[in-house]
């Protein structure tokens, strides 16, 4: 396998990483990107970005993140709240009144961010058509009744995060989250909420990885009765599954961004660099909120305001670090203490919730590099 692209040789543990998980089988295409500081200690890639066609991963190659969305999706709150726009500990209700019903009248903003809100999944299946307008998607939800007391209990709300904390934004931008960071952080990189038909065309397409051995059908329908399940697959990317260009089109706030490493990498670079958000707005949003026996995933999860942290469902070789994973595999991931951004995307699916080996060997080659 050719891997392409440039790696300080600082770094060259990161290279041997990407190499051997290449060489393992365990890769189709993939890129891993890092900066340490300003300065881009890593940029490579390698493979195919289409199985079908065999056409290779190149330089320019986006991919979908899936869940590492939602950091970019809470930054763009975050900065709002930075900016006087409201209080992320005041309730919800005092600048969206309609979400103050069934229970919910003392959720507040940082609930929202932190998966607290009790509104794991949508009540009813939701077409990837549908997931396309936020405004009746957070509307939806502010309509049901929360499965907990908000701020009682956490539970990885994997897709309706991105319309929760989404509406923090369109109410007080008066925007999309993809068009505002677009417009304040987002904009120079490589790095989409809401794709073009030319992003698209020249994105990686996703596969399907090898089934989890040891499944059976009594599994399945286990899952598929679960609140897992249904906070997880709903709404439903429909035909194409997520390489339906419908989904990444709609800019889904929770996973619908599309970007190349170096793009994801830049964007924590700006964020540890104090070019985002202030380091106080930051330190602060890194703060466990949120830490525990997820209702959700059913294992021990930890979150900030948007960001995960360290826990079973994000491993990491150092406690300093934050960021999101993604569904697929993906990660980004930033540290103040060491200043780096990271970011890696694979398209062969991974089928492990609480991270992806891949991307843990690549982390800890970075960190074992900075020794």
């Amino acid at each position: 396998m050719n891997i392409e692209g440039q790696c300080d040789p600082a770094f060259a543990a990161v290279r041997d990483a990407f190499e051997r998980s290449f060489a393992a089988g365990r890769e189709l295409g993939a890129t891993v990107a890092v900066y340490a500081g300003d300065r881009k200690v890593v940029d490579l890639w390698g493979g195919v970005a289409d199985r079908r066609t065999g056409r290779e991963w190149r330089a320019d190659t986006p991919c979908l993140t899936f869940s590492c969305t939602k950091a970019v999706t809470a930054t763009a709150a975050l900065l709002l709240a930075e900016r006087g726009a409201y209080d992320v500990d005041g309730p919800v209700t005092k600048w969206w009144p309609e979400y103050g019903v069934a229970g919910k009248e003392e959720t507040t903003a940082a609930h929202l961010l932190s998966h607290q809100a009790g509104l794991p999944a949508f009540d009813r299946t939701v077409a990837a058509e549908e997931a396309a307008d936020p405004a009746a998607r957070a509307a939806e939800l502010a309509g049901q009744a929360p499965l907990w007391t908000p701020g009682a209990a956490h539970g990885y709300h994997a897709m309706t995060f991105g319309w929760l904390a989404g509406e923090i934004v369109r109410r007080h931008a008066g925007c999309t989250v993809g068009e505002f960071a677009g417009r304040e952080f987002t904009g120079g990189l490589e790095l989409w909420l809401g794709a073009t038909d030319e992003v698209i065309g020249r994105s990686a397409r996703l596969s399907a990885g090898r089934r989890p051995e040891g499944g059976g059908a009594g599994d399945v329908s286990a899952y598929l009765g679960s609140l897992m399940h249904r906070a997880l697959d709903n709404p439903a990317p429909g035909r194409g599954g997520f390489n339906n260009p419908v989904v990444l089109r709609g800019g889904w706030p929770a996973s619908g961004m599309v970007a190349t490493g170096r793009g994801l990498a830049g964007f924590y670079r700006d964020l540890v660099a104090g070019r985002i958000l202030r380091p106080e707005t930051l330190a602060d949003a890194i703060r466990p909120r949120a830490a525990g026996p997820d209702r959700v995933l059913l294992t021990e999860s930890s979150f900030g305001l948007g960001y995960m942290r360290p826990a079973s469902t994000f491993h990491l070789p150092r406690t300093a670090a934050f960021g999101h994973t993604g569904a697929g595999g993906a990660v980004g991931l930033g540290d103040v203490e060491a200043g780096i951004g990271l970011a890696y995307i694979p398209n062969l699916m991974g089928n492990r919730l609480a991270g992806d080996t891949r991307a843990y060997d690549l982390v800890e080659a970075v960190y074992a590099s900075l020794s």
